[in-house]
């Protein structure tokens, strides 16, 4: 594309809540973009922060942030958990991970504004599979998704029943008040769970232990060991013969839980279970977060959550 692209303001302002920059302009694909603004500059106007107190005795106070853009109908939800890096860090800096650390707001922004290019994906991507992701969007636009991220607990018991509790936060209370608050979708088709890291491992445990909530599971570098591969196989045995689960394995080619990785999707393929393993170019570090992980973490959501092929 040598000249300008076409750039629906109005659909981008309530789609991510833009009205606090004062002049917005469409990225000329060709020459280099304005200057972004800093998360935390737009962040007031696009999130809200939500507090919940201990349920029961011994459990510490909660936090999340939900993204709930303004739109036409109400839209799909994703609960998207972070890692171990902000994990350590306590329930609010571990909350705003996403926001703050992973630049989810500039990685919307890129999806609303395509064709995406390399640099929007940190140059860790091959020319073949930018051309899917665009060619999703020049399908079907991009429309928009509730985000809920949570503080995400580093569990000393890392089973599916040590998981349990959180998972209950997640679907007890998170949920329904994201729902609440934000008017998001409420079928469990329109609803996602996903993180990177130990947020990855813990999307695992906890959407394979609630397919009646989550209609779409997902997974980026997850942390994970070869030996676990029974062990989630089994997870996502029990949760097939409940309910059918969208689910998907992502790593990339300097991703040290890699080989974990490809063990537990092979697993999964010898037990018959439908998954996707997509192996993308980059490290396991925030720049892959912030370029590859948001990007195929939201527009995979977006899509499967719509009742769309996802690219």
């Amino acid at each position: 594309m040598a000249g300008t692209t076409t750039c629906p303001l109005s659909r981008r302002r309530a789609l991510l809540g833009l009205a606090a920059l004062a002049a917005p302009s469409c990225r000329r694909k060709s020459s280099p973009p304005p200057p972004e603004p800093t998360v935390a500059e737009a962040a007031p106007s696009r999130w809200k922060e939500l507090a919940f107190e201990p349920a029961s005795e011994g459990e510490g106070p909660q936090r999340a942030l939900l993204l709930a853009p303004e739109a036409a109908a109400p839209l799909p939800l994703l609960v998207a958990l972070h890692g171990r890096g902000e994990a350590v860090r306590g329930p609010e800096a571990g909350a705003r991970g996403w926001r703050d650390d992973y630049g989810l707001d500039a990685t919307l922004e890129q999806i609303l504004s395509p064709p995406l290019t390399p640099d929007d994906l940190g140059q860790m991507v091959t020319r073949e599979r930018l051309a899917q992701l665009n060619a999703s969007l020049g399908e079907h636009p991009y429309r928009g998704l509730c985000v809920a991220t949570p503080f995400t607990p580093d569990l000393r018991d890392r089973s599916a029943e040590g998981a349990a509790a959180f998972g209950r936060f997640v679907v007890e209370r998170l949920l329904p008040r994201a729902r609440a608050e934000g008017g998001c979708q409420a079928a469990r088709e329109a609803t996602g769970i996903d993180g990177v890291s130990l947020g990855g491992r813990l999307a695992l445990l906890v959407g394979l232990s609630h397919p009646e909530v989550f209609g779409a599971v997902g997974a980026l570098q997850p942390a994970v060991r070869a030996s676990e591969a029974e062990m989630f196989s089994a997870l996502a045995r029990r949760a097939l013969a409940r309910r059918a689960v969208a689910l998907r394995l992502v790593s990339s080619e300097a991703d040290p839980f890699l080989p974990a990785i490809q063990a537990i999707s092979d697993r999964l393929r010898q037990d018959g279970i439908g998954h996707e393993l997509r192996i993308v170019p980059g490290p396991h570090d925030y720049a892959w977060n912030r370029g590859p992980g948001g990007v195929e973490m939201v527009l995979w959501h977006e899509r499967v959550q719509r009742g769309l092929r996802a690219p």
